[in-house]
């Protein structure tokens, strides 16, 4: 269950990056819990699509699953990296309505989907770890909000960075210890 919640806590760090950025720009209680159900929403439904596609080709796949594991975690991971080191999308927004919303939903968790595959080859029921990484994801989104509002964008860049490490580790974990 540990590694469900790493893989929650490294799924998160996309929608509490772009938290952040929107408590930057505005800051309320209800934009907190906006946040935090449209991102945990979204975080929790996707890995769960991705496991469901990773369960119809592990029999095709078995013997490399790992390898492919690895590859999208690592692959996802890198490009959290490289996403948190240039400028987010962020920026741009200047209104945060609920098609906003959606789309910054989608955008940052279709990831998770790919991630998803690794639920396969991880030991944890997979509603279990979907619901998981959904509330892990609202905490995090509701508290970026916050953050965002008292330390502007600054650590926006950070927590996807983060994020992009703990997803290659745990890729890494999967591939020597699978």
């Amino acid at each position: 269950m540990i590694e469900v919640i790493i893989l929650a806590i490294a799924l998160s760090m996309d929608a509490f990056a772009v938290s952040i950025g929107l408590g930057a720009k505005k800051n309320t209680p209800g934009l907190a819990l906006k946040a935090g159900f449209f991102f945990g929403i979204f975080q929790a439904l996707m890995p769960f699509i991705g496991y469901l596609g990773g369960k119809g080709v592990l029999g095709w796949v078995e013997a490399y699953a790992h390898w492919i594991a690895f590859g999208l975690l690592a692959l996802i991971g890198a490009k959290m990296i490289y996403e948190g080191a240039h400028e987010g999308i962020e920026e741009a927004i200047s209104d945060i309505t609920n098609k906003m919303m959606l789309i910054l939903s989608i955008a940052t968790s279709i990831d998770a989907m790919a991630a998803g595959f690794s639920l396969t080859l991880l030991d944890a029921n997979p509603y279990i770890a979907c619901l998981v990484i959904g509330i892990v994801t609202f905490a995090f989104s509701w508290i970026g909000v916050f953050i965002g509002n008292k330390s502007g964008s600054k650590l926006e860049s950070k927590a996807e960075i983060f994020g992009g490490v703990v997803l290659i580790l745990l890729g890494i974990k999967i591939l020597i210890f699978q």
